[in-house]
């Protein structure tokens, strides 16, 4: 797929063989061969946006970050997807988050297309004046390319409410227009209830509807021993779903480490998650509750490790929920081995590409509620960006719906994200009798066609 001319993206290149090898192993391009056509053009960014970032740290000296934004798509609506400040950030990594936007959003029903950006700062260790700086010289670049009809970003990786929120007060001092050009805003001034909370209970709903498929509508999530990783705002909302449904979360984890209970009995309690939830805020890790009671008595901490291959007992769910490539195939064989049933990304490519065919052998292979069953997170975790549309739509009719309202259009999305990717999965990658269609099929086939029919309408591709 790769172009000699081109550098190496393997972040891309990878998120762009998940979704070609899906559609070529399905019936798609039989049926339809002209979709190869649209594949070619799909995968080739509209626009890339690359500038500098110059700002001035607390002891007055100039530092430099580079800042990005990649246009993917704008097919089905304004380009929609989230800003990340990560050291790691690069031009693979946006590319293969916008890519996987662009089909994830399509998955939602709303009108949003898929782009992605960033910068390669870091907010750790930074005083808020100097993320203040730095927001205010991001956004005065960004600003150019961005608006409420042509881009609309939101939060990501060390984009919380407070960047957002200097982002956007930049973007009206230098446009002098109040617009809703960045989501995840403040609860007082355009953002939507729910939104803090939407990834994370959009993949608990979505696991929901796999449980209930699996088990014939006989099983719940009361009882499950749920695996997540993570420590963020997906997994903090993920887990306190859980347990709100009647499971038992078994870890959390943050890039230093992570927290397992210790023995097969018990959950983090809503009252734990909290205390992690708030020392994140802090910009602290979870390392630093692990003395202290009752985590040193109830969880062991393994540091530098994750939680998949570290846990007592079963494991019937896990949630990957903290970045990219979090689950191995040597991961994806113990997650197995531990009884785990149900696997769901609420991080985006959360596992490599052995994980994946790991568990797709595994579900081909056993029939039904015998198979472990993966969801993709462009499928799973569609929530967030789910309701950054919906805080969209109450920014432009000047409105604000409950927080009720808003949740149940939320599970309704995932509802229907869940049914279009089986439906799917059933038409073009028909399962053998007696196995669980794959998901993973199901959605890329689905948001892709969406994507591809509206693009010919536009002239895209014939």
């Amino acid at each position: 797929m790769t172009a000699q001319n081109l550098p190496y993206e393997p972040e891309f290149e990878q998120a762009y063989k998940e979704l070609a090898s899906t559609l070529e192993n399905s019936t798609l391009f039989q049926k339809k061969p002209e979709y190869r056509k649209a594949l070619q053009v799909v995968s080739v960014p509209e626009r890339v946006v690359q500038f500098r970032v110059v700002w001035e740290d607390d002891k007055g000296q100039v530092q430099i970050n580079r800042g990005f934004r990649v246009q993917f798509n704008s097919a089905l609506g304004p380009y929609k997807g989230g800003l990340r400040f990560h050291p790691s950030v690069n031009l693979s990594i946006l590319k293969f988050l916008g890519f996987e936007q662009i089909f994830k959003n399509a998955l939602t029903g709303l009108n949003m297309g898929g782009g992605k950006g960033g910068s390669d700062f870091d907010p750790k260790g930074k005083s808020d004046n100097e993320i203040r700086r730095f927001c205010v010289s991001f956004m005065s670049e960004l600003c150019k390319h961005i608006g409420a009809e042509t881009d609309v970003p939101a939060g990501d990786i060390g984009v919380t409410g407070r960047e957002v929120g200097f982002m956007f007060g930049q973007y009206k001092k230098i446009r002098n227009q109040w617009h809703g050009i960045l989501t995840g805003k403040g609860g007082s001034w355009g953002g939507s209830l729910i939104r803090p909370e939407a990834t994370g209970y959009g993949v608990v709903y979505y696991v929901e509807h796999m449980i209930q498929h699996a088990s014939g509508g006989k099983e719940s999530f009361a009882g499950k021993r749920v695996a997540i990783s993570g420590s963020g705002n997906v997994a903090q909302y993920a887990a306190l779903k859980v347990i709100e449904l009647g499971g038992s979360v078994i870890s959390l984890s943050d890039s230093q480490g992570s927290l397992v209970l210790q023995g097969e009995e018990g959950s983090f309690t809503p009252e734990e998650i909290n205390t992690i939830a708030a020392i994140k805020v802090e910009r602290k890790q979870i390392s630093e509750l692990a003395t202290q009671a009752p985590f040193s008595s109830k969880f062991k901490y393994l540091a530098g490790a994750r939680p998949w291959t570290n846990i007592a007992g079963r494991i019937d769910v896990a949630l990957p929920s903290a970045t990219q490539n979090e689950v191995s195939g040597d991961e994806a064989k113990a997650l197995i081995a531990a009884g785990c049933k149900f696997i769901a990304e609420g991080s985006n490519m959360g596992s490599t590409q052995e994980a994946i065919d790991v568990f797709e052998a595994h579900r081909e292979a056993n029939a039904g509620a015998a198979a472990i069953w993966y969801a993709p997170g462009k499928a799973a975790n569609a929530g967030g960006v789910a309701v950054s549309g919906l805080e969209m739509a109450q920014n432009s009719a000047r409105v604000n719906w409950t927080s009720e309202e808003v949740d149940s259009r939320l599970k309704g999305i995932m509802e229907d994200c869940f049914k279009n990717g089986l439906a799917t999965a059933q038409e073009y990658s028909t399962p053998a009798s007696g196995i669980l269609p794959s998901l993973v099929a199901g959605s890329n086939i689905a948001g892709f066609t969406k994507v591809a029919e509206a693009m010919k309408d536009h002239g895209d591709w014939w």
